[in-house]
């Protein structure tokens, strides 16, 4: 699939500080767009927080981001309109009573909607069904996700497909909006090594179309970028482990704009 340039990252002595303690502190790289950056920790070292940081959901607290030339924390939403989330629990979960075609018509809806232009609405609903189509199709074919194989094809629901499976259905829903920056929590999480290796693949392939990628993972493959995080003595900051719920609040408590 097609991608518009990716989002160059930088940070400089980033981090974020809740009610609760540090969520993550004293981050500091650098990447090109279109890089493969993996966010390597173990669970409640701050990786989650640090990925809705980078992507404009969470207000850090100390030093400073520059994601696509746009400065954090003053321009989350800036950041928020050119990136895009896959799988982060809490926050983008797909609906296990749905099934694989209405998230695909819900997020095509969503677009056509408000990511798009006003013109665009005036268009005849023939063109506008076609061209909702295009998008599923460009964006599933990206994310590897071949719906013919699935148990009962399109009508399968979220609940009985694979890990594998439903990463690159949530993966496939980011891509629709052709964010220059994607963001993928719990990459590696429950698959094997197998799949691991298949998931890998998926995001390697996307950034070397031109999309920088941002993964959250607990071991990160040789060729990527490695942001490494580490549990800060006392923290007790919502991470991969808790509750949407426990996510929402931490949003809400350091800010999201």
């Amino acid at each position: 699939m097609d991608s518009p340039h990716g989002a160059s990252l930088s940070a400089e002595d980033f981090g974020l500080k809740g009610p609760r303690g540090w969520a993550f502190r004293g981050v500091q790289f650098t990447a090109g767009p279109g890089s493969l950056v993996a966010v390597e920790g173990p669970s409640g070292s701050g990786r989650t927080c640090l990925l809705l940081a980078l992507t404009g959901r969470m207000r850090s607290t100390q030093g400073h981001a520059e994601v696509g030339g746009e400065r954090l924390p003053g321009r989350l939403a800036a950041v928020r309109r050119f990136s895009a989330l896959g799988p982060v629990p809490g926050v983008s979960d797909l609906d296990p009573s749905l099934t694989v075609a209405e998230h695909l018509r819900e997020r095509a809806l969503l677009r056509r909607r408000f990511g798009g232009s006003p013109r665009a609405l005036l268009r005849p609903r023939a063109e506008r069904a076609a061209t909702a189509r295009a998008s599923i199709d460009t964006a599933l074919e990206a994310a590897g996700l071949d719906l013919a194989v699935l148990p009962k094809a399109e009508r399968t629901s979220v609940r009985d497909l694979e890990r594998l499976e439903a990463l690159r259905l949530s993966v496939a829903l980011a891509l629709m909006s052709r964010p220059r920056l994607l963001a993928v929590d719990d990459t590696d999480l429950k698959l094997s090594a197998t799949d691991r290796a298949l998931a890998w693949e998926l995001l390697r392939t996307l950034a070397a179309g031109g999309t920088t990628v941002l993964a959250v993972c607990s071991e990160s493959p040789e060729d990527a970028l490695t942001v490494r995080t580490r549990p800060e003595a006392g923290a007790d900051i919502p991470d991969d482990t808790t509750t949407g719920k426990d996510t929402a609040d931490a949003i809400a408590e350091t800010g999201r704009a």
